[in-house]
């Protein structure tokens, strides 16, 4: 699985990297940004669905790899 965070919807609220600041960080404006690249792992998992259910915009997303 792996997680992104689409930037048309993400307004820099911040809930993300204050909650897993392990998978997200801040870029220089403020908006979240993915830390991590490649497979998440079944911890890593669990802390993206975490920020997923706490982004307001509901900008991030994870998707199954094929």
């Amino acid at each position: 699985m792996r997680v992104l965070i689409d930037p048309e919807r993400c307004q820099g609220h911040g809930r993300c990297y204050s909650l897993v600041p392990q998978l997200f960080g801040e870029d220089d404006e403020g908006y979240g940004r993915v830390l991590v690249d490649g497979r998440l792992t079944e911890e890593q998992e669990h802390d993206a669905e975490l920020a997923v259910g706490n982004c307001p915009e509901s900008a991030i997303e994870l998707h199954e790899e094929a």
